[in-house]
C-alpha cells in the first residue's frame, strides 16, 4: 500500500525573520498551526518535521517531542538531502512538501493535488509551476523515486536549497502535473517571511482560530474581500524572494 508522508521543512535561522516558525499565531506557535492545517487533509498518512542538525534548531526538536510530532534532523543548507533522508527514514512512497512558513496551507487543496497526482500517475504535481493560488498555499507532491533521482543528479545550488527545481527543470525526465485555481489569486500574499507578513497573518488567525478546526482558504478570501486594507499590509513584497536570490547566486556544486 502506498504511504504518503507530508514533510514540513523548518529552521530557526531564517535571515529575514529569525525564529519565525515558533512565533505566536492565534495562541499557538506558527509550526503548530501549520501541522493543524495539514492534519485535516484526509490523504496523508503521517506528518514529519524536517529540520536541521544545527544547534539553533534544537528548539524545533523540543517542540516536536513536546507535541508528540514526528521529526527528522539533517543538513541545514542541503534541504534536498534533508528531504531525501527524511523520506527514507519514514519509508515514504509519495512525499507532500510543505514549508513551515505557510500557516494557511489548505487541507482540501492538499487532498485535491494528491488526488490529481494519483489519478494521472504523475511523478510530480503542484500548484506552484504557474501560481494561481495565494503565495502561502504552496503544495508539492512527488514520488520518492523522483526525489531520489533529484538527490542523485542535482548539480545546482538552487536545486539543493529548494528541493524540487531539478524536477521542474527537467520535464523530459518526469511526468509533471499542475493544479490551478479557476480564479487567479496569485497576487495575494499569505506566507510568513517578514514582519509585515506576521502582522497580516495575526489578523487572519485572530479572526478565525477559535471558530473552526482549520482556516479554509475560501473563508480567508471572503474575509479579505470585505477587509481590503488587510491585504495591503504585505502586498508590496515580491513572491519567491528566497528562490530568486538563489538563482542570482546560483552555481554548480560537487555531487
Amino acid at each position: 500500500m502506498t504511504k504518503t508522508i507530508c514533510i514540513v521543512q523548518a529552521r530557526m535561522s531564517s535571515t529575514r525573520l529569525p525564529g519565525k516558525v515558533l512565533l505566536d499565531l492565534g495562541g499557538k506557535p506558527v509550526l503548530q498551526q501549520v501541522f493543524n492545517q495539514i492534519s485535516n487533509a484526509k490523504l496523508i498518512d503521517k506528518i514529519v518535521l524536517a529540520t536541521s542538525i544545527d544547534s539553533s534548531d534544537d528548539l524545533l526538536e523540543k517542540w516536536a517531542k513536546n507535541s508528540n510530532n514526528l521529526f527528522y534532523r539533517g543538513s541545514l543548507n542541503n534541504v534536498l538531502e534533508r528531504y531525501y533522508y527524511a523520506a527514507k527514514e519514514f519509508s515514504a512512497d509519495v512525499i507532500v512538501r510543505i514549508t513551515a512558513d505557510c500557516p494557511l496551507v489548505d487541507p482540501k487543496i492538499i487532498d485535491s493535488i494528491i488526488e490529481l497526482f494519483n489519478k494521472e500517475n504523475y511523478d510530480y504535481c503542484s500548484n506552484t509551476i504557474t501560481p494561481t493560488f495565494p503565495d502561502g498555499l504552496d503544495v508539492e507532491v512527488l514520488k520518492f523515486v523522483a526525489l531520489e533521482k533529484a538527490y542523485i543528479n542535482a548539480t545546482l545550488l538552487s536545486e539543493i536549497e529548494h528541493v524540487t527545481p531539478y524536477i521542474k527543470n527537467n520535464p523530459q525526465l518526469f511526468k509533471i502535473g499542475m493544479y490551478s485555481s479557476k480564479t487567479d489569486y496569485s497576487s495575494l500574499r499569505w506566507t510568513l517571511d517578514n514582519k509585515e507578513d506576521y502582522e497580516f497573518l495575526k489578523l487572519i488567525f485572530n479572526k478565525f482560530s477559535n471558530e473552526c478546526d482549520y482556516i479554509s482558504w475560501e473563508k480567508a478570501i471572503k474575509f479579505l474581500a470585505n477587509n481590503e486594507s488587510i491585504s495591503k499590509i504585505n502586498s508590496h513584497i515580491s513572491r519567491d524572494v528566497g528562490y530568486s536570490k538563489s538563482l542570482l547566486n546560483d552555481k554548480e556544486i560537487e555531487n
